[in-house]
């Protein structure tokens, strides 16, 4: 009954045959190997452009950092919504890498940013009075840290306002897949063709053993000399850079990792399901992927913990249960003979 997060799973065994079968002869430092070189036609078939431009890392907190680096300067900010990874979860890291960018924290329900919080907070940017921090870089996050996914539709809307106000618009997708399982759109869709410029696509969570891929779609790519460069200075530069290739090579192959998100998003809908069969149970939120925030009676927590069940208290006074690839039926079962 481990509902910790998605990254207490392990990796998906195509992930670990896939590092074995690389685990052979010698290739090229730094993202030079045949197996890097295959991953870019892969992601192109995926994401249905030729126009982008990658790298890896093993951390999604790294990848953001590295990401907003680039078109956040230090004497900028980033817009993004005051529950988001970057905020909350990442001990400054956007700010450390940029060398001083300032997050902006907007509002909104379920982890969204509301738009017209949105339009105020661009409506306020003055690039030329001093006093000013003025934002660069939208961020918005799919799946967002309450579960909930945007639609396409709300990301283009948030885009195209950004856009208009010459920022750069950036996706974490740390749990992109779960966010198109439950969308139903394309990884095309949900990024560059909504007006994404950088992504920031995770693997990690939804059964690699640690790959995330920043994406530079666009007029994003004049950046990718700098991303590099960031990369190497920051220590995010892997010499073996095809174990992380063969990862998202195997990941991507058959569309794995949908399948593997698609799995997470059941388990979650069915363990939302058992939760609510308790009376005094109630959701925050309709899981919108593989996380569910429930609200629970008096005891409950300390019961379902008491009986092995592992999950964590949330700000907001829900507890938060997270599936993954790996979360067995059983498990599920367990917690509603644990509730009694």
């Amino acid at each position: 009954m481990n509902f910790s997060s998605d990254t207490s799973a392990p990796a998906h065994p195509n992930v670990l045959a896939a590092l074995a079968r690389v685990n052979t002869g010698n290739e090229a430092s730094y993202g030079g190997d045949s197996v890097t070189g295959r991953l870019r036609g892969l992601l192109a078939e995926v994401f249905e452009t030729e126009d982008f431009d990658f790298w890896m890392t093993a951390s999604g907190t790294a990848s953001n950092a590295l990401a907003l680096s680039c078109f956040c300067p230090p004497t900028g900010a980033v817009l993004c919504h005051a529950g988001a990874h970057i905020a909350v979860d990442e001990r400054g890291a956007p700010e450390f890498f940029s060398g001083g960018g300032k997050l902006q924290l907007l509002g909104g329900p379920d982890g969204k940013i509301a738009a017209d919080g949105l339009e105020a907070a661009l409506a306020r940017i003055n690039h030329d009075f001093v006093h000013e921090t003025p934002a660069h870089v939208l961020s918005l996050t799919n799946l967002t840290e309450n579960g909930t996914a945007y639609s396409v539709a709300e990301v283009a809307s948030h885009a195209a306002k950004a856009h208009a106000a010459d920022l750069v618009v950036h996706l974490d997708g740390a749990r992109f897949g779960n966010a198109l399982v439950a969308t139903g759109a394309s990884p095309a869709e949900m990024s560059w063709k909504a007006g994404v410029d950088v992504l920031t696509f995770g693997l990690t969570k939804t059964g690699a053993m640690g790959c995330e891929i920043i994406m530079l779609f666009g007029k994003a790519r004049e950046k990718a000399g700098e991303l590099k460069a960031r990369a190497k200075r920051s220590g995010h530069m892997p010499p073996k850079m095809r174990y992380l290739a063969a990862q998202a090579e195997a990941m991507l192959d058959g569309d794995l990792w949908l399948d593997l998100a698609a799995r997470a998003n059941k388990a979650a809908l069915k363990l939302a399901a058992t939760l609510m069969a308790q009376p005094g149970v109630h959701l925050v939120t309709k899981p919108g992927g593989n996380e569910v925030f429930a609200r629970l009676p008096e005891g409950l927590a300390e019961r379902l913990m008491a009986a092995g069940a592992v999950f964590y208290p949330w700000p907001d006074g829900s507890h938060r249960f997270v599936c993954s690839w790996a979360t067995q039926d059983d498990e599920i079962s367990a917690v509603a003979t644990a509730m009694g």
